[in-house]
């Protein structure tokens, strides 16, 4: 099936920086397009990144969905120094919480280093695919500047506090095999494998049953975050037992 960019044409040319969505066949591609500025989120790209979430969740043929950024230098640096001042409300903070509150699976391909907010928005995604030489770093701190609570959230209950706290508190640059080690990454491959690994995790995710997938991830999230009740997981494992597609599925394997 052909690549369909979903992305509303304007003849300004600060169009072409903002964030397009791809789809093809059941994955959905967004990709930032700031290189020169690592790929910065700008205040005006929010909306943007927001309807995309949009028109992705109406596409009940979505799968999986893949975060990654333009060139080869960064995959972002965050928000808009310039904007935390005068514009930094809680839109940048909302539509993290969203990425990280989507049913579909994510995949976040680190095409290069990633810095700032962009920490956060890569730790939103279920997974994370590195390449070599790649760093990263949060310089909250050296700007005076106290991090808001839902990232600081995702880094201790994911990372742990230890290195939360080498991270925020010292702003030291994190290499890549460090960020592996810690677990920010899922993965770390040369850059020219990227692409392929990232499709490979596309197309393991595509061949579980759609259904199972969306209940365990909401499962393992409810888990993390200590607020999945029993009794809902083994509903959940339940009605899955009685489906007709996993009956489908084992009489396949005998």
């Amino acid at each position: 099936m052909k690549e369909r960019e979903c992305q509303v044409e304007e003849l300004e040319p600060e169009a072409l920086t903002r964030p397009v969505l791809v789809i093809n066949e059941a994955c959905a591609t967004i990709t930032l397009r700031r290189p020169g500025q690592h790929n910065r989120v700008d205040p005006e790209d929010i909306p943007v990144l927001m309807a995309h979430l949009d028109d992705i969740e109406r596409n009940t043929a979505i799968r999986a969905i893949v975060f990654t950024g333009s060139g080869s230098k960064t995959f972002c640096s965050g928000y808009t120094l310039g904007a935390i001042q005068s514009r930094l409300d809680h839109s940048f903070e909302n539509m993290l919480d969203r990425v990280e509150a989507l049913a579909l699976p994510t995949i976040c391909a680190l095409n290069g280093s990633v810095y700032g907010g962009g920490t956060d928005f890569a730790i939103c995604c279920d997974f994370r695919i590195g390449v070599t030489g790649s760093r990263m770093f949060m310089p909250a701190a050296k700007f005076g500047l106290h991090y808001y609570p839902g990232g600081l959230r995702r880094f201790v209950s994911r990372l742990g506090s230890p290195f939360t706290k080498k991270l925020f508190l010292t702003g030291q640059v994190i290499d890549a095999a460090e960020m592996l080690r810690v677990g920010f990454l899922s993965e770390l491959v040369p850059a020219n494998e990227l692409p392929a690994r990232v499709e490979a995790y596309v197309e393991a995710i595509m061949a579980g049953e759609a259904g199972a997938v969306a209940s365990m991830k909401r499962h393992i999230d409810g888990l993390a975050a200590g607020t999945w009740l029993d009794a809902e997981g083994r509903e959940a494992y339940q009605a899955s037992l009685a489906s007709p597609e996993v009956a489908r599925r084992l009489a396949l394997l005998n």
